[in-house]
């Protein structure tokens, strides 16, 4: 079932081993890495995108200082099998995936921080049920495909008149491919995305290991053209029944705005909510000293309890 690099050992009086390596998931494998050390609960992490790979929050490193961290590549994207056959591109399946990581890993208990379509992954994960969560980070959630689009709309008409009509005209001309429109996401993804300046080498190494078909099939051509398998996706309802604690995160000119996420926080009894000042999207990159110290303050009460 699983294929290791190196010997791992579970959850132990040793604790979980640094080291990378490939796990068998239906359809190909899968790559993880393991940093840290130490006896704490370990964080597992769920990368956005879809079709994203994990390499962007890599300054969650900053958390390893005492328990392990996992991150790992959903297959299609980054250092993970390629598999282009879209009957894999399911919400089912990665949920599947994770839980397969997870056993694979022997993460008998575990912390999960689900950025972007992770927070999806996250979410779904947690209606099977599983036993020993102790606590999930929302991280810019995309909790509902009909919220996110509401946003959207607001954030563009934020943007420069030229902007705003070159998207409008290349959505609807379904011309996402021309350097006009591509260039106007440069200036969405330069406000709502990442606001660092220059970007961070771990985001342009996200841009470059991306599955864009992927992305496309499940969620559309840009962030904002929802015409995927996931355009009606809502979890709202569910959100109440979640039993363990929860902490929710977002840039104040995150693509998941503020007062979405304030909305998801309040379905959530007994959650948190930490709201970065200098950050889009992309928390971790644009403040990753303050994001990192929020997420291992919130898994250190948490294990004190």
């Amino acid at each position: 079932m699983i294929c290791l690099a190196m010997l791992l050992v579970s959850c132990s009086d040793r604790g979980l081993s640094s080291g990378e390596g490939f796990i068998d998931v239906p359809g190909g494998r899968v790559w993880y890495r393991v940093v840290g050390y130490g006896h704490k609960t370990p964080l597992l992490l769920v990368h956005g995108g879809p079709g994203w790979p994990s390499s962007y929050l890599a300054p969650l490193r900053r958390v390893a200082a005492d328990r392990p961290v996992v991150f790992y590549d959903q297959l299609g994207a980054g250092n993970s099998d390629r598999n282009l056959d879209r009957s894999l591109w399911r919400m089912n399946r990665f949920v599947e995936e994770l839980a397969t990581v997870r056993r694979a890993l022997g993460l008998t208990e575990v912390h999960i921080l689900g950025h972007g379509w992770g927070s999806m992954l996250a979410v779904e994960y947690m209606q099977t049920n599983p036993v020993g969560v102790q606590s999930l980070v929302l991280a810019s959630p995309v909790l509902s495909a009909g919220r996110w689009a509401e946003d959207a709309a607001k954030l563009i008409a934020r943007l420069s008149p030229e902007t705003q009509r070159a998207i409008a005209a290349h959505t609807a001309a379904r011309t996402t491919n021309d350097p006009e429109f591509q260039a106007a996401m440069q200036e969405y993804y330069r406000h709502y995305l990442s606001r660092s300046d220059p970007w961070s080498t771990h985001l342009m190494d996200a841009f470059g290991k991306r599955n864009s078909s992927l992305h496309t099939f499940m969620w559309g051509p840009s962030e904002f053209a929802i015409t995927g398998t996931l355009e009606n996706y809502d979890r709202e309802d569910f959100l109440s029944q979640l039993d363990v604690p929860v902490l929710f995160t977002a840039g104040r000119h995150d693509e998941a705005t503020p007062e979405t996420v304030q909305h998801f926080h309040s379905l959530v009894p007994d959650s948190r909510i930490a709201i970065f000042e200098n950050s889009a999207h992309m928390t971790m990159l644009d403040e990753p000293d303050a994001y990192a110290d929020t997420v291992r303050r919130f898994l250190d009460e948490v294990d004190a309890l």
